[in-house]
């Protein structure tokens, strides 16, 4: 029986495949319940999820808890030299953004937050945590990390909204260089749980850390992408 596992695994990823080339399981679209593919394909649900776990591997579907699986839609083209944020990256692609405060606070820094922003020991940091979407749907957990120095009283602004624009119109702070570091990975536990995925799931890390217009380094963004929600797409100009 486990002989023919490998083959029901492949017929099953090939059949998802074509009916979603195809446009029959549209992007968005919730497949059909467990239950009713293992009978569809006569196969077991231990079989069935490991098909389901090879197509959401290559990013052509995902799961919610409690939820289901459901098709990805398009990535989000991602270009670290373009000087953008998430709400005009996503709208200039005809997406709809959207984001979600979880929490903004003052609280001690932590080690590797202190070696990414130069601080000393001990020292605080604002850190705020948002959620995003893109036409409803959960694709990004971020941690921001902010050397309060600079931003006096910005846990009372609107954190809805960019904070590319927040710290141009108050407090004239605007980006200069920037170091990336992007590495695969899977959901730690407060990403995946709020971002409505199994802990585990894979990512994408995404870990920026951010000088001003003067070279002073004002943040540090943490953040972890739903790995079939974007991809990374770089031109390198003459």
């Amino acid at each position: 029986m486990r002989e023919e596992a490998p083959r029901t695994v492949t017929a099953i990823c090939r059949a998802l495949q074509e009916q979603i080339d195809h446009g029959l399981l549209p992007e968005g679209g919730r497949l059909p319940a467990e239950r009713a593919l293992s009978e569809l394909f006569e196969t077991t649900r231990i079989t069935l999820r490991e098909a389901l776990g090879q197509l959401e591997a290559e990013g052509l579907i995902y799961r919610e808890e409690r939820r289901g699986w459901f098709v990805s839609p398009r990535r989000l083209a991602y270009n670290p030299l373009v000087r953008s944020h998430f709400h005009a990256m996503v709208h200039e692609q005809g997406r709809v953004p959207s984001t979600e405060v979880l929490s903004a606070r003052l609280m001690p820094a932590p080690v590797d937050i202190c070696e990414r922003l130069e601080l000393p020991a001990l020292s605080a940091v604002l850190q705020i945590r948002r959620v995003r979407r893109i036409d409803g749907r959960l694709v990004l957990y971020v941690e921001h990390y902010l050397n309060p120095a600079y931003f006096p009283g910005i846990l009372d602004a609107d954190l809805t909204a960019s904070l590319t624009e927040l710290y141009a119109s108050r407090y004239d702070i605007r980006y200069g260089r920037v170091a990336f570091d992007i590495l695969p990975t899977a959901l730690p536990a407060d990403a995946a749980f709020s971002l409505k995925a199994a802990p585990g799931s894979p990512a994408l890390c995404i870990t920026r850390v951010n000088r001003d217009q003067h070279g002073r380094i004002i943040d540090c963004d943490v953040e972890y992408w739903r790995h079939d929600a974007v991809r990374v797409s770089v031109e390198v100009p003459d």
